[in-house]
């Protein structure tokens, strides 16, 4: 009997383990081409621009194992960029484009533009300063309660920038942008600051009666050099515009930012992959229900102070007629958006192609 349990015993064993060792095989094929085509990308909080941005690119490139969008909730800018630099699979991140000349000035990361480029420059945000209603001007909220949101998060560094460039000291709070909201309904803070792109869901279901307003924001030669200047309009919020004015602001670019990995490295090609699927599949991101400010993005945009990523260089070397397409129709909504509607129509072709190469003069100072 001893002999016939032994016999048997032995049987099981060259059945089970290499059926044991073969499942362990297939799972570790599954894991490894799981993880090839799986790109995560740091964004924002839940409510703001940046996921909202991060979920189409993941509804538009997802294709099964090939490629797979994770879009994961930030904590604003400089959270992002850390994360980028030290967080395990963390692919790619969406930042404001002032926070590299943050890092430098603050000297946070030495060597950071070493470390770190840009895929492209996504769109334009802007600055929201929303206050109660008594407040009718940002000199006013001098030695009250401002709301800069999280610590480490690319509004608290805009607004400490705007608020030291005009002289305005302030007394910051760090909550949340919906509890920060709250709060200032119910006065316990003066104002609210968030940077994000209008028309900003966190503010949707503000109503007239919450007694809250836009503020503007004074365009001054400090804010000159990394801001651009922007508006606000009933258009975009009803219930914090009145009617027939707008509110002056200023806009950041939002970028798209990658660690500086190694030419031919594991990482490089997966964001290689990424970027020639997000590239190529550009104009899905225009159609409806994709966010407008896709509408704002050129792919071939420079952002001053940044280095772009070596394989959206060779993309837009290899794509140039491509991306010529891409900014001719962003000519061409500028036309289509001026107040003389037959502008564009009323041109000869030369005098379109002269107005063209001001258009190109004048997008590129947008950007310095």
């Amino acid at each position: 009997m001893s002999r016939f349990l032994s016999a048997l015993v032995g049987l099981i064993c060259l059945v089970i383990v290499p059926s044991a060792a073969l499942s362990q095989d297939n799972h570790s094929a599954r894991v490894a081409a799981a993880n090839q085509g799986t790109v995560s990308i740091i964004s924002g909080g839940i409510g703001g621009t940046y996921i909202r941005i991060a979920t189409d690119l993941a509804a538009v490139l997802d294709n099964g194992e090939k490629l797979r969008i994770l879009p994961i909730a930030g904590k604003g800018s400089m959270q992002n960029i850390h994360d980028i630099l030290y967080l395990k699979g963390i692919d790619l991140g969406i930042v404001q484009s002032d926070v590299l000349a943050y890092i430098k000035r603050e000297r946070l990361y030495p060597g950071i533009e070493k470390r770190l480029r840009y895929v492209t420059k996504l769109y334009n945000e802007e600055f929201h300063l929303v206050a109660r209603e008594d407040i009718t001007s940002i000199e006013q909220l001098a030695g009250q309660k401002v709301n800069f949101g999280n610590e480490g998060s690319g509004t608290h560094m805009t607004a400490s920038t705007i608020f030291d460039s005009l002289n305005l000291n302030v007394q910051p709070t760090n909550f949340d942008q919906a509890l920060a909201l709250e709060k200032l309904k119910a006065g316990e803070i003066a104002a609210v600051a968030y940077v994000t792109g209008k028309p900003a869901r966190a503010f949707a279901d503000v109503r007239p009666q919450d007694g809250l307003r836009l503020v503007s924001i004074p365009y001054n030669e400090a804010l000159q050099q990394n801001y651009l200047p922007s508006s606000f309009t009933e258009q975009d919020y009803a219930a914090m515009v009145p009617p027939g004015t707008e509110v002056e602001t200023v806009a950041v670019g939002a970028v798209m930012a990658v660690f500086n990995w190694a030419n031919g490295s594991r990482r490089y090609k997966k964001v290689e992959r990424f970027i020639e699927a997000f590239f190529s599949q550009f104009a899905d991101f225009q159609k409806s229900p994709r966010h407008k400010k896709w509408h704002e993005v050129n792919l071939a945009a420079k952002v001053p102070g940044w280095e772009r990523f070596g394989a959206a260089d060779v993309w837009l070397e290899s794509n140039a007629q491509v991306a010529s397409v891409e900014l001719e129709s962003t000519f061409q909504q500028f036309l289509d958006n001026q107040s003389d509607t037959t502008t564009g129509a009323q041109l000869s072709a030369s005098e379109r192609e002269e107005l063209f190469q001001q258009f190109l003069r004048w997008q590129e100072n947008q950007v310095q």
